[in-house]
């Protein structure tokens, strides 16, 4: 190691003036300390933390600059009493907090400010209903609207929801994602440059460079810390200055969340529809199987479907292999029952196919990886079997915990490990997801913010965004002293460059 620093650049990012006010070492110094530890340790750990932090806040910041720059939007028309007649129309009350979220939205959209906005809200809080509401709206206005969502399962699922609740308003919405067929996907682009075509649901295929919109004016993204920086900047650069709303059911203390999305206004849904009852959690030792078969075969009974998941993660070479053996003893055990299986592995075809035949109740058991994890919504299905769940965090279980609890039965989720966790016990007596959140970030003790490493923006070495909150607010501040003479600083500027294209 010391040789190594001996011979290479190392560069700091710390402008001379912080590095003063602050007394930090020298960081070849701090580095050096760190791999041969003695006298200095914290003050040298203390150091890379705050350049980390440092580095991140200066590109959020950044960020926030740059989108207020190009913040010139266009002030649109929002009809509301045709918004309240469709809101009027729904099968369902949209709650205070998605009432509040569309007020946000609109109050946006009116102004001649670019929106910029993420709406959070915990799983199965409704989020999906507000987007559609916002892309009726910018229908209503003569606007395109495109929401882009992770998976095609998800994009499926969307545009089948979409065209059901928007039947009879003349409204042509195409769905696009990576299995569209070469024709079929000329013919859409052709209708979305025309302006035939009023919304466009699907993967990150409609950002693709082909695509040309006709006159876009919002943009949707969901579960966005599933997209890179790039995506998301990809998608803002789309059509002429479209508004943009981001939607993430990974809830984050807020706290953290107006430091971590400093650049964007933030909306939260945290009440749930009404009419769900709270899903019952229980840990069981996997030594208590048959007690969970018996309370299967009861739900199967009551004509409901159950979700079992393989503690294997996605795309890993045993994965195929264990959904297979869940997938045997299952069918040892629940003869007279449909089982169906979903991995990685499968083609989004195939994937898309097993879905709708759970959704259409063809299969009664659906044995699955994490690869359900996003979104999916199947109203019928009352319970959830999670194997090995001491393997997953907080957010991978509540995430799955929400595939169940979508209509007004009761539902249950099962967490079955052979390992007591302090985790386990904190999902079997916390709901929220927002406390969730809280609990996750002290259990923890890195930088992944409740699920959001995905993204890899907030991969941290060394800092911990709740442990080092302190030392976050204050390389906040001083990323701001910089940024307004960032000419001074060259390394800076370069850096800013190639991570966000400020110019």
């Amino acid at each position: 190691i010391n040789e190594a620093l001996n011979e290479c650049n190392v560069i700091d990012y710390i402008p001379e003036e912080i590095i003063n006010k602050y007394n930090f070492i020298d960081k070849k110094e701090a580095l050096r300390i760190i791999h041969n530890p003695k006298k200095g340790l914290k003050d040298a750990i203390n150091r890379c933390k705050y350049e980390e932090l440092f580095i991140f806040m200066m590109k959020i910041n950044a960020l926030k600059r740059k989108n207020n720059n190009l913040n010139i939007g266009y002030e649109k028309d929002i009809d509301i009493t045709k918004i309240n007649e469709f809101i009027n129309g729904l099968p369902f009350e949209l709650t205070v907090h998605q009432k509040e979220a569309l007020n946000d939205i609109f109050k946006d959209l009116k102004s001649n400010k670019r929106m910029n906005r993420l709406l959070e809200g915990d799983v199965g809080s409704g989020k999906t209903i507000v987007a559609l509401i916002s892309m009726y709206a910018l229908y209503l206005s003569g606007y395109q609207s495109a929401l882009m969502v992770p998976t095609e399962v998800l994009a499926n699922q969307h545009y089948e929801n979409f065209k059901n609740l928007l039947e009879g308003y003349n409204i042509e919405i195409a769905l696009l994602t990576g299995s569209t067929k070469k024709s079929e996907k000329n013919q859409i682009y052709e209708d979305i440059k025309s302006g035939k075509i009023n919304m466009v649901i699907g993967t990150h295929a409609i950002i693709e460079d082909d695509i040309k919109y006709n006159n876009l004016g919002l943009v949707i993204t969901d579960e966005q810390h599933r997209f890179g920086v790039n995506q998301r900047n990809n998608l803002r650069n789309k059509g002429n200055m479209p508004d943009v709303l981001y939607m993430s059911a990974t809830p984050i203390p807020r706290t953290y969340a107006l430091t971590i999305y400093g650049d964007m206004d933030i909306s939260i849904i945290n009440t749930m529809p009404s009419g769900r009852k709270k899903i019952i959690t229980k840990v069981f030792d996997n030594s208590d199987i048959k007690k969970v078969l018996v309370k299967i075969k009861q739900e199967l009974d009551l004509g409901h479907q159950i979700y079992i998941v393989s503690p294997l993660i996605e795309d890993s070479e045993e994965e195929m292999e264990d959904t297979k053996k869940l997938e045997k003893k299952f069918k040892l055990a629940f003869k007279n029952y449909n089982i169906g299986v979903m991995h990685g592995r499968l083609s989004p075809k195939e994937k898309n196919k097993v879905m709708d035949d759970f959704v259409n109740k063809k299969i009664d058991i659906l044995i699955s990886t994490t690869v359900i994890e996003v979104g999916v919504d199947v109203k019928n299905a009352t319970m959830i079997v999670i194997f090995d769940a001491y393997k997953f965090g907080l957010a991978t279980l509540h995430q799955l915990r929400g595939r169940v609890g979508r209509n007004s039965e009761q539902s249950y989720c099962v967490l079955m490990t052979n390992r007591e966790t302090e985790r386990l016990n904190i999902m079997e007596n916390v709901s929220d997801g927002f406390t969730l959140a809280e609990e996750d970030l002290k259990l923890r003790g890195s930088g992944d913010l409740f699920g959001i490493k995905q993204s890899g923006d907030m991969s941290f070495k060394l800092a911990n965004i709740q442990k080092d909150y302190e030392l976050l607010i204050k390389a906040k501040a001083d990323s701001e002293e910089v940024l307004d003479n960032i000419d001074k600083y060259e390394v800076l500027k370069n850096m800013l460059k190639e991570s966000i294209n400020m110019d």
